[in-house]
């Protein structure tokens, strides 16, 4: 416990700054963040990042993560995103022949689905804190996710009696899994109080957002235990001691912040 309480601190101290600061150096961290999380999930396969397919998916990664106010120099080159992914489909499939199929069609699969599922959620991350009033939002999203986390771990194991799904993550309870959502809104409440996230969004519809957010932030939760349970490893990665890899600290918010932007909240 000493050595999570550390290491959260320590990286308060570096993201926090940074994330009220936005700018470049947002974005530079959005990247460094990102590239860290695809390197953890290619190597729960045992794929490489720095390999011919490797740094196709970073590759492709950095064109996804490129926001908006960038976009034309994608336009200066008369390409889309979504055409320059097919064209690094085309690149991971005739990589497979080059190797004689020793890269296979399903690393194929797992590394675009790992770069689509990462760049994807860390995409909106940049996108939220450019929108208007985005750092509120950040904060928003931040706050929903430790509430439903916290909520859902105290409530869980103060009446937590009926699993809520033991062959992916053993010690979640259904107790719990309202408990974190109820947690989750009374932040809400406490932000339509202290600041103006209502101010273009009835009340009713802020509280039903919060619940879908906190039901899919631990739904982001489950789908990396379930991950990491199939290739059967504990943690993503150690680059933050006690608290495990960065996707263990973002698997939630990946979940979260395409679906605020879905959903029109911002």
């Amino acid at each position: 416990m000493k050595q999570r309480i550390i290491t959260a601190v320590v990286a308060a101290a570096v993201f926090l700054p940074i994330v009220i600061y936005g700018g470049t150096p947002f974005i530079l961290l959005t990247y460094l963040l990102a590239t860290v999380a695809l390197y953890e999930l290619l190597k729960m396969r045992k794929l490489r990042l720095f390999s011919v397919p490797g740094i196709i998916s970073l590759v492709l990664l950095w064109i996804f993560l490129l926001p908006d106010q960038f976009t034309d120099l994608l336009a200066n080159l008369d390409y889309t995103k979504i055409e320059l992914a097919l064209f690094a489909v085309l690149l991971f499939m005739t990589y497979t022949v080059v190797t004689k199929n020793r890269y296979t069609f399903d690393d194929v699969a797992f590394a675009i689905l790992s770069t689509l599922y990462i760049g994807i959620g860390f995409y909106y991350f940049i996108e939220t804190r450019n929108a208007d009033s985005g750092l509120i939002y950040i904060f928003y999203a931040l706050f929903i996710i430790w509430a439903t986390d916290s909520g859902a771990y105290f409530i869980g194991r103060a009446f937590g009696k009926k699993k809520l799904w033991p062959e992916i993550s053993p010690k979640k309870t259904v107790e719990g899994f309202f408990g974190g959502i109820v947690s989750a809104l009374v932040v809400a409440l406490l932000f339509v109080i202290f600041s103006e996230i209502d101010a273009n969004t009835a009340i009713w519809k802020l509280f039903l957002i919060t619940t879908v957010l906190s039901v899919s932030g631990q739904i982001g939760d489950l789908v990396e235990s379930a991950i990491k349970r199939h290739y059967q490893i504990k943690d993503s990665g150690h680059i933050l001691p006690g608290h495990g890899g960065i996707l263990d600290r973002f698997d939630s918010l990946l979940f979260v912040l395409p679906l605020m932007h879905f959903l029109h909240l911002l």
